[in-house]
């Protein structure tokens, strides 16, 4: 909601991304994490923020408060507290994600150089006389050279990758 709310007013105001973020003294970056909901402000700039378009803070989360009370840097406090967390949740679903994937690409790597072993390159053994065999052969004998040269460049980054998105105690 309050992705939104900065998006419309800002528009409706006329300003441009980079106008606004000239005028709160942040880069135009800023401005756009806010407006897709990447980041929030703090509520000191905030605050700015609903100085600049001429706002009421409220009005930028999403909520018509006649009028204001004492606590609403504390109500502002506490939305952009919840804010922060759902993102943080977000991000930790996202890293859970690429956690697995790689896992599983470790595991289908390994599957995958069990059965290249198993077999012992049957292509070998082809007749390649018979046009079907040498094709079948050259294509199989390919995928094994592929294979056995960018596998273990892939196994190596995705344990990285592991090692980097597993959660931290």
């Amino acid at each position: 909601m309050l992705k939104e709310n900065i998006k419309s007013i800002r528009k409706s105001k006329g300003l441009s991304q980079e106008e606004l973020a000239i005028k709160l003294n942040v880069v135009r970056q800023t401005i756009s994490k806010w407006e897709q909901g990447l980041s929030v402000p703090d509520s000191e700039m905030l605050i700015s923020l609903s100085e600049v378009l001429e706002t009421p803070v409220s009005t930028l989360l999403g909520e018509n408060i006649a009028e204001s009370k004492v606590d609403d840097l504390k109500i502002i406090s506490e939305k952009l507290e919840i804010i922060n967390f759902q993102l943080l949740q977000r991000r930790d679903i996202g890293r859970k994600v690429i956690h697995w994937i790689l896992i599983s690409l470790c595991i289908f790597l390994l599957i995958m150089f069990l059965c290249l072993f198993l077999l012992k390159s049957p292509y070998l053994n082809l007749n390649y006389n018979e046009p079907a065999n040498a094709v079948l052969g050259v294509a199989f004998h390919s995928f094994e050279w592929l294979f056995v040269r960018i596998a273990p460049i892939i196994f190596i980054i995705s344990i990285i990758g592991i090692l980097l998105t597993r959660k931290k105690v």
